[in-house]
């Protein structure tokens, strides 16, 4: 280790660099600066050499070009240990910068702006920041790199302690901070950029992504395992890590699972909706007129399985809502709004998690999944039928009218499903909800058996074709009337024929929902 002797400060977040570089100051080192960061430091009384000066160079291009010289980067790289190093500098009087202190022209925050013009965001990519921050930490061992102001006491106490050197280690891990915030934000560019170069929802040909840690998990899906929540950068739309969390205990990995699935299938309805989701499936849907009426028959659905479960709506909670939940044990209630009647209701149970969240936003993106070895990215499953009338009527029979009503919702609803999904509806509330099935038929079984009610003038949603016609068979000898589905088996006709057969009407989407 050696001394620190010799500084570059150059920032644009300015949070705590007075009182810093005031401290490395009284310590005798030498400060090197450049435009707002030198007079920022100018007007706090700290003795500052202006980089222009020492390089005899000024800054020009509007401030394009300041620190890209060799006297500033022959003194970041070279290496103390190397004597050829040391001799190429003092051949052309470059000294050692042995700490840089640089952040980045704020570009994250300007791309997040509304409307923000691209000539604002390209004059907001760093360039000379990102070479030092490099620079220095290809050469840590020699040279102390801070690009977060959290970091500041750290290297303080070092110096101090250290009679003004700073610990190895600690420059590694510097140096390694160093290379991730710059990824990072070369990250950030590059999405950005795209917009204006890729076709819109492309599959980009090298998928890059950067997260930021909001904050550790208390475990994963099983107490086992590790897990933390990431926010997604330079998107202002839909956004569950964004949500208000008003009571309740930590999230945790499962709730915010079932809460994205909830919030999910809430934003299919502009009617009062109520979602009750369990294990990342819905177990109770329904509409109304009032919320509280939507909540009532969505939990009447299937009430042993909406103990514990997540709970999405629509609409404000209002005090008639939540006394109804409050008749429940649930994790979350998650909705656009709570009403102060509700929100002194629902501290009677300060364990249930309140998420305020407005979900007309769509969500942006595209959906991943890690592999062994590999990532699977689509886009987001955005398609809907508006008009089911619209639809092709393969059988003998069109729906009525109320058949229609039921069949839209159902179509709603099994979009949202885990595959194999069979939904019995009417139109205002799921009835018989089967999920996960590895064949159609147990999927229909299992709603059936689900079922709390008469299946009698029911109508059924699949997420895709019926590969045979046992599963029409099965459905129309519980009392379904109607169904809609993809269409597409090879054995179409023989479905067609079988919901002839028992007098049913049947719909092609020529669309599927499978969701694995």
């Amino acid at each position: 280790m050696a001394k620190v002797k010799r500084a570059l400060i150059s920032v644009s977040d300015k949070t705590g660099i007075i009182d810093f570089a005031k401290e490395l100051s009284a310590m005798k080192i030498e400060i090197l600066s450049t435009g707002g960061t030198a007079k920022a430091l100018k007007d706090a009384g700290v003795n500052v050499i202006e980089v222009s000066d020492y390089t005899g160079f000024p800054e020009m291009l509007d401030g394009r070009l300041k620190t890209l010289h060799p006297k500033i980067h022959g003194g970041l790289l070279a290496r103390r240990d190397h004597q050829k190093d040391m001799t190429d500098i003092k051949q052309h009087n470059i000294q050692p910068i042995d700490m840089v202190v640089v952040n980045l022209y704020p570009f994250e925050q300007t791309v997040s702006k509304k409307d923000v013009a691209l000539d604002e965001a390209i004059e907001n990519i760093d360039i000379g920041g990102p070479t030092m921050l490099r620079a220095a930490s290809k050469n840590f061992k020699d040279v102390a790199v801070i690009v977060d102001p959290d970091d500041y006491k750290k290297v303080l106490d070092e110096l101090k302690s250290h009679d003004g050197e700073v610990n190895c280690d600690t420059k590694f891990h510097l140096a390694q901070k160093v290379f991730s915030h710059t990824a990072r934000y070369d990250t950030l560019i590059s999405n950005y950029l795209s917009r204006y170069t890729e076709p819109k929802n492309a599959l980009p040909r090298y998928f890059t992504q950067s997260f930021t840690k909001v904050n550790d998990l208390r475990y994963g899906e099983n107490p086992h395992q590790k897990a933390a929540i990431y926010k997604e950068p330079l998107y202002n739309g839909l956004s569950l890590v964004d949500a208000k969390i008003l009571q309740g205990k930590e999230m945790s990995y499962n709730n915010y699972l079932d809460s994205s699935s909830a919030i999910d299938l809430a934003r299919e309805f502009k009617e009062p909706a109520a979602i009750i989701i369990k294990h990342n499936n819905p177990c109770g849907v329904a509409v109304a007129d009032k919320i509280q009426d939507a909540y009532v028959k969505a939990y009447e659905i299937d009430p042993l399985s909406a103990f514990g479960g997540v709970i999405a709506l629509n609409r404000n909670v209002n005090a008639a809502t939540a006394n109804e939940i409050l008749k429940l044990f649930v994790e979350i209630i998650i909705a656009p709004g709570f009403d102060p009647d509700a929100l002194k209701l629902l501290s009677s149970k300060p364990n249930i998690r309140l998420l305020e969240l407005d979900a007309t936003q769509p969500p942006s993106g595209f959906e991943t999944r890690k592999v062994q070895g590999g990532l699977l990215v689509q886009d987001r499953d955005t398609g809907m039928i508006d008009d089911v009338k619209t639809l092709k009527v393969v059988t003998k029979r069109k729906p009525t009218d109320n058949e229609y009503a039921a069949l839209s919702f159902a179509w709603r609803v099994c979009k949202h499903m885990k595959s194999n999904a069979i939904i019995y509806t009417a139109k205002d509330r799921a009835l018989g909800i089967g999920v996960g099935q590895t064949s159609r038929v147990d999927s229909a079984k299992l709603g059936a058996m689900k079922a709390l009610n008469s299946l009698k003038g029911s109508v059924v949603g699949s997420d895709a074709f019926f590969p045979n016609r046992d599963g029409i068979d099965y459905i129309a000898s519980v009392g379904a009337t109607a169904v809609i589905q993809p269409g597409g088996s090879v054995k179409d006709s023989d479905v067609i024929a079988a919901a002839d057969e028992h007098n049913m009407a049947m719909v092609f989407t020529g669309m599927r929902h499978f969701k694995h």
